[in-house]
């Protein structure tokens, strides 16, 4: 039969001041053959990105979904949401009152995927690694309140932090926090390839074609000692040139199970088709799309026009003609279900208004209309990335305000394009490394922003994510996040569009797939299991 599942996760958003726990299941697993998941993900080395699997450089979803399997960390995101838990780690917390020392103890007889046992050494090599090597992905900004790691014995861990930092449990949960083996990986240099070795749940094995993986197999790991439980032997992910490929490949039986990116057409098709042996899943996301602005370009430099295009861009329309009920209007980089949340942008701008921008333009004393380039990725955020854009060129070209093309570029191209700053306006997405507005603000406007934007505001960087960090309540957190929010609406370093539900369809002889996402769009091969097809 079709079906349609609904996952209602945890509530989100909240961060409990001190995490302790210990222990954890065994890994277990169901006989069988290998399930095998499609994507459209696509990994590919190239002479800009040598190392895209390497924790100190992996910097996207896609990649670390290839990391979360393999490679494993002192703590880990729990089933549904909710605060990180110990995996690697027996237990975990601050050990002062200024959430300014926090301390880990390693589970006994922990070991790499090879037997070779793992110590507290191991951990500080593979976080001071990440920290010193500091790739240009910008991904060791995660680890920037990290001051010094000390270890005690062969198990204890204690990370001094610069500064106080309620949100550092999540932060040892991502895949830059993993722990490596010094013998597979160098201190100071990234490793080149698709090779991955960690402790974490599988092990990795890649069929490469062209610089690019078409196939990779995940294998349980018998040496994995964590709270996982392992609910099969082998995972296969088959990367896919688009959605429509991975669809008929799941139509045909080629594959059990397909996750991003399915288009707006086909989870319709398939939330209203009855019969059949696919079920979809719905799950509550925190996907959010966005624009960003290259703010030392002469076309965006001026505030005035980041703000004239936030005052004309029609998010309703847009998702309408685009996404319909998968996605709902954002007026924030904050999504509407993370504590903290304030609609900044609507309380700006109000509704489209060609009137109130055509007034911003004037009193700047720029001349319309503004010409520039929309950039963005035609093959990482799913077709419909293209519809978007000709929306939103449509909407600043018929205000008269603006001449606008749009340009189409593949992930392999497009990232080092936007990091060398060769962009003055490009969409992008983001999925949260953690639920927690701190993870939709800091990566954006702190230091070292992955971005590599221009734009720093010395309130924002100096006083007010500061200010969020040290508050283990995110309630009261929430005056200095708003503050931010506010900031951000006024001077527009970014304009947030929309915040998108997250879809697994999967053959209905495959158990687990409504736990197979998190509300972060972290992939959890590990619920899966074949059952019996109804």
């Amino acid at each position: 039969m079709n079906r349609k599942t609904l996952v209602l996760s945890a509530v989100v958003g909240l961060l409990a001041p001190v995490l302790a726990a210990c222990g954890g299941s065994d890994s277990g697993s169901n006989s069988g053959d290998a399930i095998v998941v499609g994507t459209t993900d696509r990994f590919t080395a190239s002479k800009e990105a040598p190392a895209p699997l390497d924790p100190a450089y992996a910097y996207d979803v896609g990649t670390w979904n290839v990391l979360r399997q393999t490679v494993q960390t002192l703590m880990v995101q729990p089933r549904g949401d909710g605060d990180p838990q110990p995996d690697a780690a027996e237990k975990c917390g601050f050990s002062d009152s200024g959430n300014e020392r926090y301390s880990c103890t390693l589970r006994k007889g922990l070991e790499f995927s090879n037997g070779d046992a793992i110590t507290a050494e191991d951990v500080k090599f593979s976080i001071d690694r990440a920290r010193g090597i500091k790739a240009d992905s910008e991904v060791y900004a995660l680890l920037s309140t990290i001051d010094t790691v000390e270890t005690q014995g062969d198990r204890e861990v204690i990370f001094h932090l610069n500064s106080a930092d309620a949100t550092f449990p999540y932060k040892l949960s991502t895949p830059v926090a993993g722990i490596v083996n010094p013998k597979d990986y160098e201190k100071g240099k990234l490793r080149d390839g698709f090779s991955v070795d960690g402790s974490g749940p599988y092990t990795l094995e890649t069929e490469v074609k062209d610089d690019a993986v078409v196939k990779a197999v995940f294998t349980k790991n018998s040496h994995y000692k964590g709270q996982l439980k392992v609910n099969n032997s082998k995972v296969e992910m088959r990367s896919f040139e688009d959605a429509a490929a991975m669809g008929s490949a799941l139509e045909k039986g080629d594959i059990d199970l397909m996750t991003r990116s399915m288009t707006p057409a086909q989870i319709t098709k398939l939330d209203n088709a009855s019969g059949g042996n696919v079920d979809l899943n719905e799950m509550p996301g925190l996907e959010i799309r966005y624009l960003a602005f290259n703010t030392n370009s002469p076309s965006v430099k001026t505030q005035a026009v980041r703000q004239a295009m936030a005052q004309v861009i029609d998010r309703g329309e847009l998702i309408a003609k685009v996404y319909g009920t998968q996605a709902q209007p954002l007026y924030s980089l904050v999504p509407a279900t993370i504590t903290g949340h304030s609609n900044a942008f609507f309380n700006e701008y109000g509704d489209p208004s060609v009137s109130k921008a055509r007034s911003l333009l004037t009193k700047a004393a720029i001349t319309t209309p503004v010409k520039m380039t929309l950039h963005y990725t035609t093959d990482h955020y799913g077709t419909a990335t293209a519809q978007e854009f000709e929306i939103l060129k449509k909407q600043l070209n018929k205000s008269g305000l603006f001449d606008v093309t749009v340009q189409g570029t593949s992930w392999d191209k497009f990232v080092p394009a936007e990091r060398a700053g060769k962009y003055d306006v490009w969409g992008m997405g983001w999925f949260p490394d953690f639920p927690d507005a701190d993870n939709f603000l800091a990566p954006f406007l702190d230091k070292n922003n992955f971005l590599k934007s221009p734009y720093a505001n010395g309130t924002i960087i100096n006083n007010l994510i500061p200010e969020s960090r040290r508050e283990a309540d995110r309630l009261t957190a929430s005056k200095s996040l708003t503050q931010i929010q506010d900031i951000v609406a006024n001077e527009v370093p970014l304009i947030p569009l929309w915040q998108g539900k997250q879809y697994i369809a999967a053959r209905d002889d495959i158990t687990g797939s409504e736990w197979a996402l998190n509300s972060s769009s972290t992939l959890q091969l590990w619920e899966l299991g074949r059952g019996v097809s109804e």
